[in-house]
């Protein structure tokens, strides 16, 4: 680590801090610093329990009791014990806090906007974007059970579906394949599974079964730029206690040569390769797990 590797950070430090009003007393012009609409957004998109804010948005409880404290005496949030356990509190908008979301929401999103339209390369920002809060955030990705026929699961299987046409020698046609519809990674047959990163999904995993002692791992996918955090191996451990839980034995999956860093984490991570036993045009390699 050299001293213009640390003026480097610092720079990217000063710059966020400015282009995101980190410092300024009104931010977005709405009348109260960040910390305060950053709790106000965090309950309006959904999250209620106080701990659970709290732990999102990395601050300790005294500053995040004030910052409650402060919006329930602008009128714009509510707490209350829990209904399961008064130890813990949860916090709700009120009607003027709901416009107050809104307000913020478009503004929000009208800077974010004028951000893009003035890059001279939007995608590459974007993309440099993603890499950095991934890597910040990699501890906060969440695996959730999802339905793959839900607009997330589709995008995460259309990009999987696009980088398997540009890697393999001859493309990729996902009807020539098997269940091109994945009808089967659904429970109680199997399961889908999708990284989350703060609401947006950075991969994906399906479990196909038929009800039976064995089942397939199928359309194991990480978006580019989250790769090397891990994420293939958490999809795969979880995936195999989706299959547990569904008195599934044996695992089975394929691949292709045109997948070197797939073959390299089913080999290392206690896969065993097996003779063919499909009939998928795709495939080349084949392996078995025992759970």
């Amino acid at each position: 680590m050299t001293s213009a590797d640390i003026a480097r950070v610092r720079r990217f430090a000063r710059a966020v801090t400015a282009e995101v009003g980190a410092l300024d007393s009104s931010f977005l012009g709405r009348g109260r610093p960040l910390g305060a609409a950053r709790v106000l957004n965090a309950i309006g998109a959904g999250r209620a329990e106080v701990g659970e804010i709290r732990t999102y948005l990395g601050l300790d409880s005294g500053l995040m009791s004030r910052l409650l404290r402060n919006l329930e005496e602008e009128g714009l949030v509510a707490t209350a014990p829990h209904p399961a356990d008064a130890r813990r509190r949860v916090a709700s908008l009120t009607e003027a806090g709901e416009r107050e979301y809104e307000a913020y929401e478009a503004l929000s999103d009208a800077r974010a906007v004028a951000l893009l339209e003035r890059a001279s390369q939007p995608d590459a920002l974007l993309r440099a974007m993603d890499r950095v809060a991934l890597a910040l955030g990699r501890d906060a990705i969440t695996i959730v059970e999802a339905d793959p026929a839900d607009s997330a699961a589709r995008a995460c299987l259309a990009a999987y579906y696009t980088e398997l046409a540009t890697r393999f020698a001859g493309g990729f046609d996902v009807a020539l394949s098997c269940d091109p519809e994945a009808g089967d990674l659904v429970r109680p047959r199997g399961a889908f599974l999708l990284a989350v990163a703060d609401g947006l999904p950075v991969g994906c995993v399906g479990l196909k079964g038929r009800g039976g002692p064995a089942a397939e791992i199928k359309r194991l996918w990480i978006d580019p730029v989250a790769r090397g955090l891990g994420l293939a191996k958490r999809l795969m451990h979880e995936a195999e206690r989706v299959a547990r839980d569904l008195g599934v034995r044996t695992l089975r999956l394929d691949t292709n040569s045109a997948l070197p860093e797939a073959l390299k984490l089913y080999r290392t991570s206690g896969w065993v390769e097996i003779d063919r036993f499909n009939d998928d045009p795709y495939p080349n390699h084949f392996f078995e797990k025992a759970l």
